[in-house]
């Protein structure tokens, strides 16, 4: 699977996990040229606490399109997610 925005391959992993129609890539599968950190977060009932990234790609920005657990509820941690990020907000994610 690849996970493009701005005609850039963000991450590419034969090793996502699908949680709920997301694919999460393993954190290894970034290219985390175009990762930087964002202030923003969201609780989901079952998941926790979600943090998010800004993807940038040359002068654009896309805010918080990426998102991860880094500590997620058991429910999800048994999923395999901590630390896999997913996208959404224009990332196109592709076999």
């Amino acid at each position: 699977m690849k996970a493009i925005w701005n005609k850039t391959v963000l991450a590419e992993s034969d090793a996502t996990i699908v949680v709920e129609g997301n694919h999460y890539f393993p954190p290894a599968s970034l290219n985390r040229a175009y990762f930087r950190p964002s202030d923003y977060h969201t609780t989901y009932p079952w998941k926790g606490l979600a943090s998010y990234y800004d993807v940038v790609v040359g002068e654009a920005r896309n805010a918080n399109a990426a998102w991860y657990y880094s500590n997620p509820k058991p429910a999800a941690a048994e999923l395999g997610i901590t630390d896999y990020v997913a996208f959404w907000r224009g990332v196109s994610v592709e076999a």
